[in-house]
């Protein structure tokens, strides 16, 4: 059954398109945008695809504004599809009060607690819903797709990558939140969107899960992080991830930057390296 999709825009980018969603979403039970980027190849067929999961605050325009990706993904041949980062007009209390949990923040997870339940559902919105958009209503090949991000949403491609493997080819991420259960920015939402449980929030962490697995992605990892980022110490924990990485024999490659910041600057400068990096394992 397909979804009715309404272009908001359209624009000709490297002989590709930029286009930008509007639908009635089943998993969120609201209106939920999304941005697309087709390449040039799309035109012939189906084409790989690498999904961006954007931060706090961001929306589903910001990377395909910032990131400076479409000119490498059209001549790789690879389609750019990003989520908004929560649901918008939820009406639940509070939910514009702060910055960092609520509107711009849906973290990725799938909310087990009220009133956050009803309409807080990312995980499922991104890996099912947008998932079955993208690979059966657009030009999207469902057998090789990669997911990617940056702080929140590199929390959020790790995580959904390793509770979904069936689907997702290749993972990377810039600055993640690697180790929600042990960061402030973690404990907020989780504790609003999945109760005080810690076990629970274990199956949301990327590096908790990673030390249950077994080298669940062979081909590797990459991770950029920026040593200059101001959240580095606080919230983003990469050490974490690279010791459950060790531990599971999952190939990482953890690249630390002198100098860089957890800002778009820092995400375009590397950008090349992920596309390239994700195109080797789709293409």
């Amino acid at each position: 059954m397909s979804v009715e999709l309404e272009v908001i825009s359209e624009h000709r980018c490297f002989d590709g398109v930029q286009r930008f969603y509007k639908h009635a979403s089943q998993a969120i039970g609201l209106p939920m945008r999304f941005s697309v980027f087709e390449p040039p190849q799309a035109k012939q067929g189906k084409v790989p695809v690498l999904f961006y999961l954007a931060g706090l605050t961001c929306t589903e325009e910001t990377f395909m504004i910032k990131g400076a990706a479409q000119r490498l993904a059209a001549q790789l041949g690879v389609m750019l599809v990003t989520p908004d980062t929560s649901p918008r007009g939820a009406e639940v209390p509070g939910e514009a009060d702060h910055w960092d949990f609520g509107t711009g923040a849906g973290f990725y997870v799938d909310a087990t607690q009220a009133p956050w339940s009803t309409h807080y559902r990312m995980e499922s919105y991104v890996t099912d819903e947008l998932f079955t958009i993208v690979t059966t209503q657009l030009s999207g090949d469902a057998s090789k797709v990669g997911i990617f991000g940056h702080s929140m949403g590199g929390h959020g491609a790790l995580v959904l990558a390793l509770r979904h493997p069936e689907k997702y080819r290749s993972v990377s991420a810039f600055a993640p939140i690697a180790a929600p259960t042990k960061c402030p920015w973690g404990h907020k939402a989780f504790s609003g969107y999945l109760g005080e449980d810690r076990a629970i929030w274990e199956q949301h962490d990327a590096s908790a899960l990673m030390r249950q697995s077994q080298q669940p992605f062979p081909a590797g990892i990459l991770v950029d992080q920026g040593l200059s980022d101001q959240f580095l110490a606080e919230q983003l924990y990469p050490e974490e991830l690279e010791a459950a990485c060790l531990a599971a024999g999952q190939p990482l490659t953890l690249r630390r930057h002198a100098g860089y910041d957890h800002g778009y600057y820092f995400i375009a400068t590397f950008m090349d390296d992920h596309l390239r990096f994700h195109a080797e394992r789709l293409t």
